[in-house]
């Protein structure tokens, strides 16, 4: 039987809930959907112009995976723990310090979470005045985008904060950061 999480990446597996490495998988798949289809579709728009018959709709397109490539990848990096954050100055405390930093990165990502939803929802309200060319489709199909990033982010970052309290922030299978640590 294949193995269903090949692309969860098993570093920090303290910190996470196995019921959620699905969505992960699914959105490092989708992400780099989005990122091929993108890059694929600029090379097809430089073509075709160079050739003199350029596809007026390819820019739409390319502009829809673009912004969905971004934030799938910010949803997708934050159950990773990829993103940029405090993390080196965490990782290098222990005991109450090391949890209180954790938990106070872990709270700011949950602002801005939060803030993706909330204004990203208003955008996205907002995004059914106003048309894109060619298609005419509403600018709201682009928004969406924001706010289930932000339902993304703010789940995996509340999923970290559980686990760390329950378990500890430190890998207890010495990852990458106490690997560095010691040498």
């Amino acid at each position: 039987m294949p193995r269903f999480d090949s692309l969860v990446i098993q570093d920090q597996r303290h910190l996470k809930w196995r019921a959620l490495d699905p969505v992960e998988q699914g959105l490092m798949i989708l992400c780099g959907i989005c990122i091929a289809t993108f890059s694929f579709l600029v090379f097809a728009d430089v073509i075709t112009r160079a050739i003199g018959r350029p596809w007026l709709w390819v820019q739409e397109v390319t502009m829809t995976f673009f912004i969905y490539g971004i934030f799938i990848g910010v949803a997708a990096a934050t159950r990773r723990n990829d993103h940029l954050y405090l993390a080196v100055l965490a990782e290098s405390m222990s005991g109450g310090a090391r949890v209180f930093f954790e938990m106070f990165n872990r709270f700011c990502v949950l602002g801005v979470a939060f803030a993706m939803i909330y204004y990203g929802y208003l955008n996205f309200l907002d995004g059914f005045k106003s048309l894109r060319m060619p298609s005419m489709t509403p600018i709201a199909t682009l928004y969406a985008a924001i706010p289930l990033s932000g339902v993304f982010v703010a789940l995996f970052t509340l999923e970290q904060m559980v686990n760390g309290l329950k378990h500890g922030f430190i890998d207890p299978n010495g990852g990458p950061e106490e690997k560095r640590q010691s040498l």
